[in-house]
């Protein structure tokens, strides 16, 4: 099965939650704090496989998360760092974001890219000690990874694309040029996904070649299976246009050339424009007294492209045909290689005035971003860590502000899921 557009979750690792210890020691006597930091979470890496060609495995799994970070313990001692998750993906993925649909990253360059990174580690009470707070009985809880939804998205890396209606010869074409074997029969969309085939013209001299699934009348807006393949040839420098120019499936081979560039343009302008060369196969097929090739020849010399005459299932023309292909790739630019669109937010210092309080009831939510930070960051089974979680929000004027707005004794506070009753 040939998947080639997932979306798919990723998570990176908790930080380890800082410890709470004290040096314990023969004859030494207020040993001090000594609770170890946590260790730091893993996060989510995306490699480039060369052996793979879809992404089939991702149908079946569509979350991943990295190993979270072990907590601090005594003596100083960090947890240890939580496990990378690496996820391979093959060459030609595109990652986009799955809110905003902007990309990510384009995996084709073989470099890894965090796609989800670890939260940090809390600091173990050891850090807090200080010369009026020399016993300090909190630690600081690790704080969350990054969590974020994707659309993984293969747009395979091929110098050529072939492009045609279905059953015009694309495969043949493949399979006598190449080592590649795609599926041939002489039936409509006998191709189901793209095939890759690597052309050696001469030594030294080779290119990568893709059979796109045949294309139809509407396939950009969905229409049979071009829609869906379509984006394979995205990055294809040169475009080979196979036209079957005999009409032996009662189609008329002009009208074919004009739909096929039709719904190009339609799926994409940059598309539409790209170098192409046209082969008129199945020249062995045409009766003598047709004036196929000839129209054919003037449409396309028209469109300012360039028409070569070939038999696919002969082999007649396509040794000369792919010479010239080699010939036109050496004057154009690389594959493409998609930029980054999206732009993560790096969040400013926030204020810790900056909240927002709702009443539902007998329930009083309050949300900020500070506030979110601030209860990451808390161990609610510590007394200690409590009572500095208290004193915060009393610093900020939370309690005061909920009595403004009526709060009653026994109504229930929610701040990000920590829930307490109210008493005055």
């Amino acid at each position: 099965m040939f998947v080639d557009k997932v979306r798919i979750t990723v998570i990176g690792g908790r930080g380890g939650d800082g410890a709470v210890a004290f040096h314990r020691e023969k004859y030494v006597a207020s040993g001090g704090p000594d609770g170890g930091d946590g260790g730091h979470g893993g996060s989510v890496i995306l490699r480039v496989n060369d052996n793979l060609s879809t992404l089939l495995d991702f149908r079946y799994k569509r979350k991943y998360a990295a190993q979270a970070g072990v907590n601090g313990q005594g003596r100083k001692m960090a947890g240890k760092r939580g496990e990378n998750l690496i996820i391979e993906v093959p060459r030609g993925t595109v990652v986009r974001d799955a809110e905003s649909n902007q990309i990510i990253v384009d995996m084709s360059t073989g470099e890894d890219f965090v796609i989800a990174r670890g939260g940090r580690g809390g600091w173990g009470n050891a850090h807090y000690a200080t010369p009026t707070r020399q016993v300090p009985r909190f630690a600081k809880a690790g704080l969350k990874g990054q969590e974020r939804d994707v659309i993984l998205e293969l747009k395979l890396l091929a110098d050529v694309g072939l492009v045609g209606f279905p059953n015009v010869g694309k495969s043949t074409l493949l399979s006598v040029t190449s080592n590649a074997r795609p599926k041939i029969a002489n039936y409509h969309f006998t191709t189901l996904f793209p095939n890759l085939g690597v052309i050696y013209v001469d030594e030294g001299v080779s290119f990568v070649m893709a059979d796109i699934p045949g294309i139809i009348e509407g396939a950009a807006e969905g229409a049979g299976l071009g829609h869906d393949f379509l984006r394979h040839i995205d990055r294809c420098r040169l475009l080979v246009h196979v036209v079957d120019v005999s009409g032996s499936e009662g189609r008329d081979p002009v009208e074919d050339f004009y739909a096929i560039c039709e719904e190009l343009k339609n799926y994409s302008v940059d598309l539409s424009s790209r170098p192409m060369i046209v082969a008129a196969n199945k020249v062995d097929l045409l009766a003598p007294e047709s004036d196929n090739l000839q129209r054919l020849r003037e449409a396309v010399e028209q469109a300012g492209c360039e028409l070569y005459e070939i038999s696919a299932g002969t082999a007649q023309g396509t040794k000369n045909l792919m010479r010239v292909v080699a010939g036109k790739l050496r004057t154009l630019p690389p594959v493409t290689i998609y930029e980054p669109e999206y732009v993560e937010v790096v969040e400013a210092p926030t204020d810790p005035n900056a909240f927002e309080v709702e009443h539902y009831g007998n329930t009083w939510l309050v949300t900020g971003l500070w506030l979110e930070r601030l209860v990451q960051n808390i161990n609610f089974e510590d007394y200690e860590s409590r009572n500095y979680f208290d004193q915060q929000l009393r610093k900020v004027g939370l309690f005061r502000r909920l009595e403004e707005m009526g709060i009653q004794d026994g109504d229930t506070v929610d701040i990000y899921d920590f829930e307490f009753e109210y008493q005055r």
